[in-house]
C-alpha cells in the first residue's frame, strides 16, 4: 500500500446527518438493549420497592414583641436569622422529642426529615417522608410542633435569666436607697432650712427611686412579652405525595432516556467498529473503483441483484476481451459479505451476454449457487442454440422438456430418433446426429465439460468407459441460461481457457482464492456495513503482497427490491 492509500486508509469519515439516524438503526440492538435495561430498572423501582409518601407542615415565624398589637419597629419583621432557626429545626431537641413522639428511632427521624427555608423568607417546610401516608403527614406535624415548643422553651429560658437579672439589679438599687433614706436628718422632711448635706442626700435618694422605676418598667415589659415563635400555617394532611405516583411518568422518561443512552452507545460502539458505509469509503481503502452495487435479496427475491450483476458484468466484460483466459476471482473476506450472490449472479450475467461460463466454487457454497442458476434460468430461459453433431467440444445429449442439473443425470435422455443411450459416452462413439434447438425451441440441453483446469481432457475417443456413478460425481453441472452456458463445477476443476468465474472462499480462513487470483483478476465484495475497515485493508495488503491484481469491487448489502 503506498502512501496515497495508507493516508486514504486512516482517514476518518464525516458523520454527517444521515449517519445520527441511520448508525442507531443499524446498531439497533445495542439501543434496544439501553432502553430495556433502563425500563427494567424502572419497573423493579416501581413494583419492588416500596413508595415513599412525603407531607408537608408549613411554620411562619414572627419576631418576639412586647405588644403584638402595635406596628413593629423598623426591621423588626427581619430580625429572625433563618439559618440559625433552620439549625435549630434540624437540631439535636428537635429531632429526641419528634423521635420520642413518633416512638422511632432518632437516626431514622434525622433521615426522615428535611426542612427548607425560602430565600427571603420567615417561614419552614418540615418535610418528612414515611412509608405510609399517616405515618408521614403524622412526622411533618409532630416535627413542626415539637420545633415550636422547643423554639418557645428557648425564649423562655432566655426571659427567665432576663427578669432574674433585673430583680437582682432592682433589689441591689433598693438597698442603696435605704441606705441613703438612713442618713437624711429626721427634720429634713419638715418645712426647715435644708443643707447642702441633706439635699445631696435628697437627691441621691430620687435618683434611685427613678432608677428602681426604670428597671420595673423594664422588667414589666420583659414579662409581659409574647414568646411565641410563630405557628403552624399550613398542617401536613391528606392526599400525600408519594414516590410512585408519577410512574408513567418516569416509564415514559425511562424509555425516552434509554433509546438516547442507546443512541450514544451506538455511536461510540461506531466509533471503536468502524465499517464501511459508503461505496467512496471502500474505493478509499481499496484503491481501485467500484464496478456497482449489489442489493440484497428483497421480496422478489433474486430478481434485484441479478439486474445489478448484469451492469457488473458490463464492466468485467472489457477486462474479458482484453484479457482472455485469465480466471476471475470474486474475493471477500468472511462468507457473510454476500460474495456468493455476486459469483452466482455475475457468472449469470455473463452468460445471458452470451458467454460460456465456467463457475468454479468449493462445496459448502454450491447449493446457494444451484439455486441461483435455477431461478436465474427461469427468468431468462435458453433461446435457440445449435449443438455440434460430434464430441470433439461438447459431449451431450438433446433433452425435450424442463431442464436437468448434473451430467449424469441425462445419460439416458432420448436421442433425435427417439433412442434411449445408456451414457454419452456410448453416444459419442456411435456419433448420432444430435437434435438441435433450432428444431425444438423449447429443447434445454445438458451439457458435460471435457476437461478441467488441472489438465488437458484426453481425446474422446481415448476416453475409458466409467460407471455411470464415476461420471455423476466427477462431471460439472451445466445449466443453460439465454444465449450462455454456466457450468458448475468444483474449486480446483476449472478449465484453463475460456471465461472463469470462481467463487473463493473467504481469505481470512483460506489461501485458495488469493492463489488463485495471481494469475488472473480479483474482484473484491464489500459488504455495507458489515466490512470492517481494518479487514478490509488487511485483504487488500495480502493481494497486493502476493502481486494480484485487482480489476475493481463490489459493494452488497444495498436496499433490496
Amino acid at each position: 500500500m503506498d502512501v496515497t492509500d495508507s493516508v486514504a486508509a486512516s482517514r476518518q469519515r464525516v458523520v454527517g446527518f444521515a449517519d445520527v439516524v441511520r448508525i442507531p438503526l443499524r446498531r439497533w440492538r445495542i439501543v434496544a438493549a439501553a432502553t430495556a435495561g433502563l425500563t427494567l430498572v424502572v419497573l423493579a423501582y416501581l413494583f419492588f420497592f416500596p413508595a415513599t409518601y412525603r407531607a408537608t407542615a408549613v411554620v411562619v415565624l414572627r419576631p418576639v414583641v412586647t405588644d403584638p398589637f402595635t406596628l413593629p419597629s423598623s426591621g423588626a419583621d427581619r430580625a429572625i436569622n433563618m439559618t440559625a432557626e433552620n439549625g435549630i429545626a434540624l437540631g439535636n431537641d428537635v429531632i429526641d422529642s419528634t423521635a420520642s413522639s413518633l416512638s422511632r428511632d432518632p437516626e431514622d427521624v434525622r433521615e426522615a426529615l428535611s426542612v427548607e427555608v425560602p430565600t427571603g423568607g420567615q417561614v419552614l417546610r418540615f418535610q418528612y417522608a414515611g412509608d405510609s401516608e399517616d405515618s408521614a403527614i403524622t412526622g411533618a406535624n409532630t416535627a413542626a410542633k415539637t420545633y415550636l415548643q422547643v423554639r418557645e422553651d428557648i425564649y423562655k429560658d432566655q426571659r427567665k435569666a432576663l427578669i432574674e437579672s433585673y430583680d437582682s439589679t432592682i433589689k441591689s438599687v433598693t438597698a442603696q436607697r435605704l441606705e441613703a433614706q438612713k442618713e437624711l436628718p429626721e427634720d429634713a422632711e419638715s418645712g426647715s432650712e435644708v443643707t447642702p448635706r441633706t439635699q445631696a442626700k435628697l437627691d441621691q435618694v430620687g435618683a434611685l427611686n427613678d432608677q428602681i422605676a426604670q428597671l420595673a418598667n423594664a422588667r414589666a415589659k420583659v414579662a409581659s412579652a409574647d414568646l411565641s415563635p410563630g405557628s403552624i400555617a399550613a398542617a401536613a394532611r391528606a392526599p400525600v405525595p408519594s414516590s410512585h405516583d408519577a410512574g408513567m411518568l418516569y416509564l415514559a422518561a425511562a424509555l425516552l432516556g434509554g433509546v438516547l443512552a442507546g443512541m450514544v452507545a451506538a455511536h461510540a460502539r461506531e466509533a471503536l467498529d468502524r465499517r464501511i458505509r459508503s461505496i467512496d469509503q471502500a474505493a478509499d481503502i481499496v484503491g481501485v473503483p467500484a464496478l456497482g452495487v449489489v442489493r440484497a435479496v428483497g421480496r422478489e427475491g433474486d430478481a434485484g441483484p441479478a439486474a445489478d450483476a448484469r451492469y457488473v458484468s458490463l464492466a468485467v466484460l472489457k477486462w474479458i476481451d482484453r484479457h482472455p483466459d485469465r480466471p476471475l476471482v470474486v474475493l471477500s473476506g468472511r462468507d457473510d459479505e454476500g460474495r456468493t450472490t455476486v459469483s452466482g449472479n455475475l457468472a449469470v450475467a455473463l452468460s445471458e451476454a452470451g458467454q460460456d461460463v465456467t463457475l468454479a466454487a468449493p462445496a459448502e457454497t454450491q447449493e446457494e449457487l444451484k439455486r441461483i442458476l435455477f431461478a436465474a434460468q427461469k427468468r431468462t430461459p435458453p433461446r435457440p442454440r445449435a449443438v455440434p453433431s460430434s464430441g470433439t467440444a461438447l459431449n451431450g445429449t438433446a433433452m425435450a422438456g424442463g431442464f436437468g442439473l448434473g451430467a449424469g443425470k441425462g445419460t439416458e435422455g432420448p436421442s433425435a430418433g427417439g433412442r434411449r443411450h445408456s451414457s454419452p459416452v456410448r453416444l459419442a462413439e456411435t456419433r448420432t446426429p444430435m437434435t438441435t434447438a433450432a428444431q425444438d425451441p423449447d429443447a434445454t440441453i445438458i451439457m458435460e465439460a471435457g476437461g478441467s483446469r488441472r489438465g488437458p481432457a484426453s481425446p474422446l475417443g481415448t476416453q475409458p468407459l466409467r460407471s455411470t456413478s464415476e461420471r455423476d460425481s466427477q462431471a460439472p453441472n451445466v445449466v443453460l441460461i439465454g444465449g450462455g452456458v454456466v457450468r458448475l463445477c468444483a474449486l480446483g476443476e476449472e478449465p484453463e481457457t475460456g471465461v472463469v468465474v470462481i467463487d473463493a472462499p473467504a481469505s481470512d480462513t483460506d489461501e485458495r482464492g488469493v492463489r488463485v487470483a495471481q494469475d488472473g483478476v480479483a474482484v473484491l465484495v464489500v459488504a455495507r456495513d458489515r466490512t470492517r475497515n481494518a479487514e478490509l485493508t488487511r485483504l487488500v495488503d495480502r493481494l497486493r503482497s502476493a502481486g494480484a491484481q485487482t480489476v475493481g469491487f463490489v459493494l452488497t448489502g444495498g436496499h433490496g427490491a
